[in-house]
């Protein structure tokens, strides 16, 4: 119940004719409370919530015509638009009312629900309005006669001041009666008691994202020092022996020393380019260079290359005789086919078949990678094209890599519109697979396929 010392009512001399309208019944209030109570269960978002608490008291309450839910910015100190009906939102977004000024501001200072019965009275409260936020209520007010009854409620919870409530009648004085005030109390109780809960929430939520930020950049160092770190051991000490005046090494050894010098460049170099890769295309500059592509040729060539690095691993290229020319990047699409025959190799380190298959669908190409490595255990497949994510290894073996390379050939392939994904069986291999697609156009193979 709000008593006098809670909410002023503020009329002139003049009443109006008709007295004051009927009150809603009983029923149709607690149908309104049930409806606001709905709206806070569903909702946890701000931008959400509020907008459809303010809709629901208009749509309800016969008094009201329109009206604006402000939330106090603690950090500026001044009051905010976060929802309004009935004017220009976007116009309105733009005031910044210091508490004291106008209607909302003198009810979040006093803390004291107003009724403002009359468009005298109400002009009057909107008399001290800064020159600039009164220019910019006229843009949100454009078309809008001004009140001419309003009520103005904080919303305060915990003795926290969290905002300010306003509704408006545009069409007749007297509409609002301190039984709507009566009416408000509860309601705006609880819209405060909820702002505030969401609003702690979502800083809770920002802090934890924050903490989880900082675990994940401090990971994600301490793995790349430990990559970059392994290799850089190897050439430091190759070379010192080398260098060693003291020591004589024979040719064979010194060809060895330097031969795994430059294994340990290569790996040092593929590490740098995957995160160059990934922070291209983290900053949106990934270019595509496309043109008439075959894809079974463009697999034969990765292929070979990794037949010449990997002598413990056979490898077979299956692609059905007339296969389809695709509109690609090929220098993009060899990289994701590298990327994937990399991550076959390094897990199945005990060699074994590797077969690059390509299948024509209706619209689309398939090419998949299919290992007889250790598998991926079901909970990982789901991350394995997360950027920085690791498996590790089954056999107790560290694989080398920053898990960069399958969130870089997602995004390759999803920008050509494909699609990437993995199957796997623990101990029975994996197999990677990615789509290019193509136009009904572009069905008929080239003379070079024919050929092949």
């Amino acid at each position: 119940m709000i008593t006098e010392d809670q909410a002023q009512v503020h009329q002139d001399t003049t009443t109006s004719s008709t007295g004051q309208p009927a009150g809603r019944n009983d029923n149709h209030r607690l149908a309104t409370m049930f409806k606001i109570a709905r709206i806070l269960a569903a909702e946890h978002d701000l931008d959400r919530m509020v907008p459809q608490l303010l809709s629901c008291l208009i749509d309800t309450l016969a008094a009201a015509d329109a009206g604006v839910l402000m939330l106090y910015a603690s950090v500026e100190g001044i009051l905010t638009v976060r929802a309004a009906q009935g004017y220009d939102l976007d116009a309105f977004r733009q005031i910044r009312l210091a508490p004291g000024e106008s209607m909302t501001g003198k009810a979040f200072l006093t803390g004291q629900a107003e009724l403002y019965a009359t468009p005298e009275t109400t002009a009057a409260a909107m008399d001290n309005m800064t020159p600039p936020n009164r220019a910019i209520f006229a843009r949100a007010a454009s078309g809008v006669t001004k009140p001419l009854s309003a009520v103005v409620l904080p919303l305060i919870t915990n003795q926290t001041r969290v905002g300010v409530l306003l509704l408006e009648n545009l069409h007749q004085p007297c509409s609002f009666t301190p039984d709507d005030l009566t009416f408000l109390k509860p309601i705006a109780d609880l819209l405060a008691l909820s702002i505030e809960n969401t609003r702690l929430r979502e800083e809770l939520e920002a802090v934890r994202s924050l903490s989880e930020a900082n675990r994940l950049k401090a990971e994600v160092i301490s793995t790349l020092a430990h990559e970059l770190r392994t290799p850089l051991t190897s050439i430091k000490g190759y070379s010192t022996a080398l260098l060693m005046e003291e020591a004589s090494f024979g040719p064979e050894t010194q060809r060895e020393f330097l031969q795994i010098i430059d294994e340990e460049c290569d790996v040092l170099q593929d590490l740098i380019h995957d995160l160059l890769e990934s922070s291209i295309i983290d900053a949106g500059f990934l270019k595509l260079e496309v043109q008439p592509v075959l894809l079974s040729r463009l697999a034969m060539a990765a292929t070979e290359e990794f037949s010449h690095v990997s002598q413990r691993h056979r490898f077979v290229v299956d692609f059905p005789p007339r296969v389809p020319v695709v509109d690609a990047d090929p220098r993009r699409v060899t990289q994701v086919l590298r990327n994937l025959l990399d991550n076959a190799v390094k897990y199945s380190p005990d060699g074994g078949l590797i077969v690059v298959r390509g299948e024509v669908r209706e619209r689309e190409v398939v090419v998949s990678v299919a290992d007889q490595g250790e598998g991926i255990a079901p909970e990982h497949l789901n991350r394995l094209f997360e950027k920085f994510f690791r498996i590790k290894s089954g056999l107790g073996r560290h694989v080398v890599g920053t898990g960069l390379g399958l969130p870089i050939a997602r995004t390759i392939v999803e920008s050509h519109g494909g699609r990437i994904w993995a199957e796997s069986q623990l101990g029975r291999g994996t197999t990677l697979s990615f789509t290019i697609p193509f136009t009904p156009a572009s069905q008929e193979p080239s003379q070079e396929a024919k050929d092949e």
